[in-house]
């Protein structure tokens, strides 16, 4: 099978967006418990509450992000939520500037819940506007690659936002995170605005959205856990068994899933969400397999890598499968609705997996990640509710 050519001139803007923005959430991640914990003076725990506050957020503006590009369209919200996030960067630098801890952290806060709202806009905007510019047909090529644009900067911002840290400040961390997103706006102002998805054809309700997409939300949740969990406990797995190498299993991830993403992001589209997540499945539950009753470090690699090649497919290929089943003049809302599955199992995956720890030991944790990927694999068996039910005629 020959692979149709990335559509790179077109794409390219709506990923570059992408790449922007989530450098501004990711950079000052690993930095604010620094802040918190040792300028500010307050407890790990109310750190851990200032990381996470964003992602609930995020959560809870989804549904709205959604439905706001469905009738105002995708070059609309994203001209709102790129200066959104660099607001929540400004936020970010103005608490620096004041000496009393609380109020100072308040504002701390203040700039983590309104990049929710702003992460929610730009990111479902330009999905959704890649997607209209493209064709419904490229749907998956767009969440892959806008996929990878969020990998490489969760990847490259953590280790960023510490070097800014230790050599400027906090204060240079917020810069950034101010400007990061400006770029974006400049690169979304040269875009030509596209008709909102409302006016091209019917709509459903955020019910009846939920309804339709919740199998493949489900499938991306269980298919999304072990990535959460390996980064969270390979490093104790490996230290409990006593080997060295820890990071080339991350490394491994990585390498696994840039390469099935770079070189088969076509395969949603050409076979179809199902048999691409299907596979994609099977192959993480063998990578997950493999970490559980790895007798060494080289195997436990393996299992890591063969991991992140079975998780690079799941998101678009569900993607395509949740646009597919929604009205046309819904697909936003379908986008934003089914990402707010991924924020759910990125959330939850890790008190969960504290448990299954407590219990069984690190493996069993890569045992919990195998069976959910063949869960997935069950629900992707089971008969979707006919689409036409949900639309609002």
């Amino acid at each position: 099978m020959i692979a149709e050519p990335v559509p790179t001139r077109r794409l390219a803007p709506f990923v570059l967006i992408v790449l922007a923005g989530f450098l501004a959430i990711a950079m000052p991640l690993p930095v604010l418990s620094l802040r918190v914990h040792d300028e500010l003076g307050f407890s790990l725990v109310t750190a851990g509450w200032v990381v996470g506050i964003q992602s609930l957020a995020t959560i809870l503006t989804r549904q709205w992000a959604g439905s706001f590009i469905d009738a105002r369209g995708p070059r609309t919200a994203a001209l709102i939520g790129l200066p959104l996030a660099a607001l929540s960067g400004a936020l970010y630098l103005v608490s620096t500037f004041i000496g009393d801890p609380g109020l100072s952290l308040s504002v701390l806060v203040a700039g983590r819940l309104v990049m929710g709202p702003a992460e929610s806009l730009f990111l479902t905007a330009t999905m959704s506007w890649g997607i209209l510019t493209l064709g419904a047909h490229r749907t998956g090529v767009v969440m892959t690659w806008q996929g990878i644009a969020m990998f490489v900067a969760l990847g490259a911002g953590a280790p960023l936002g510490l070097l800014l840290m230790s050599s400027a400040g906090f204060a240079a961390v917020a810069a950034a995170a101010i400007l990061l997103p400006l770029v974006g706006l400049l690169i979304a102002i040269g875009r030509p605005a596209l008709a909102p998805m409302q006016a091209r054809g019917r709509r459903a309700s955020f019910l009846g959205v939920i309804g339709l997409v919740w199998r493949q939300g489900a499938v991306l949740c269980l298919g999304t856990a072990p990535q959460a969990v390996l980064g969270s406990f390979v490093a104790l797995y490996f230290a409990s068994r006593g080997w060295e190498g820890a990071g080339l299993s991350l490394t491994g991830f990585g390498v696994g899933f840039i390469l099935v993403r770079a070189f088969f992001s076509h395969l949603p589209d050409r076979l179809g969400g199902r048999r691409v997540a299907g596979g994609s499945l099977i192959l993480e539950a063998i990578g997950q397999l493999l970490l559980w009753q790895a007798p060494n470090a080289p195997l436990a690699l393996l299992g890591a890598t063969l991991t992140g090649a079975g998780f690079s497919l799941i998101f678009p290929s569900m993607g395509v499968e949740a646009v597919r089943r929604v009205p046309e003049g819904s697909r936003a809302l379908a986008i934003a609705s089914f990402s707010a599955f991924l924020d759910m199992a990125i959330g939850l995956s890790g008190p969960l997996a504290g448990l299954i720890v407590g219990i069984g030991g690190y493996p069993a944790v890569f045992l919990a990640g195998a069976i959910g990927c063949l869960g997935g694999v069950l629900l992707l068996l089971g008969r979707d509710r006919p689409a036409s039910s949900a639309a609002n005629r």
